[in-house]
């Protein structure tokens, strides 16, 4: 696979970097991501997607964007408040770098459709508040041999991690949680969402590349207030409802 002059100017300092370089480069060329939630995740890893040169970004959201999106899912103007958001996302992302193709999905991914979706992708990041669709992309990456970026943050705190395979995401969190909070009833940080999203796609390269150690089988939470950082194992889970024996 080769790149255009242009291209190579483009991902100079991609090229240049021995844990990238040519070959991997030419990975992420070819490589189809799928991103699952537009929002406030979303927006910021399919920007750096889209920038590393990702070859072809799947989008999967039926929302349209409102007013109190922009404060933190930067992938949106003032202008595209009431559009869909894979319409103006992919807008964006073609005007960011037009040699990476996007596909949408204006779906809410759910047990009945999610494996089919996840088929026809490498790599899975998920950025969604809704346990539901959590589950059912986790379950859809697991019987497809899928790698799993999955991202999640509230209030002051983030946390992103690596699933392929055990322990799967069911392992680190089997049911809904009782308390289990949404942004839109407690608050987040605008710019934590820019954290924790690169942070995602920053994972999904480190994946798609062969770079340095992903996070597989470990979380990463970031307190922000503090700032502070600490990682911990993700353990399977035996009775685990969809890796477990």
């Amino acid at each position: 696979m080769s790149f255009s002059e242009a291209e190579v100017e483009r991902y100079a300092r991609h090229l240049v970097l021995r844990e990238v370089g040519g070959p991997g480069q030419q990975k992420l060329k070819a490589a189809r991501v799928l991103v699952v939630g537009a929002g406030g995740l979303g927006a910021p890893a399919a920007l750096y997607l889209a920038a590393a040169g990702v070859g072809t970004i799947g989008l999967v959201d039926p929302d349209t964007v409102s007013l109190s999106n922009l404060q933190r899912q930067v992938l949106y103007a003032t202008a595209d408040v009431g559009r869909p958001k894979v319409e103006a996302a992919t807008e964006h992302l073609r005007a960011l770098n037009p040699n990476t193709t996007v596909e949408t999905h204006p779906v809410w991914l759910n047990a009945a459709n999610a494996e089919a979706v996840v088929s026809g992708y490498d790599l899975v990041l998920d950025g969604t508040d809704d346990f539901a669709t959590r589950f059912a992309v986790s379950d859809a990456c697991l019987v497809q041999d899928k790698p799993l970026v999955s991202g999640a943050l509230g209030r002051w705190t983030g946390q992103v991690g690596v699933f392929h395979g055990q322990p799967c995401y069911r392992c680190l969190v089997p049911d809904v949680p009782p308390d289990a909070e949404t942004c839109s009833l407690v608050g987040v940080i605008g710019a934590l969402a820019g954290v924790i999203g690169s942070m995602m796609a920053l994972e999904a390269v480190k994946l798609l590349t062969g770079a340095g150690q992903p996070l597989s089988g470990r979380l990463l939470i970031y307190d922000a207030l503090a700032g502070e950082t600490r990682t911990v194992r993700i353990g399977r889970d035996p009775q685990c409802p969809s890796c477990g024996a």
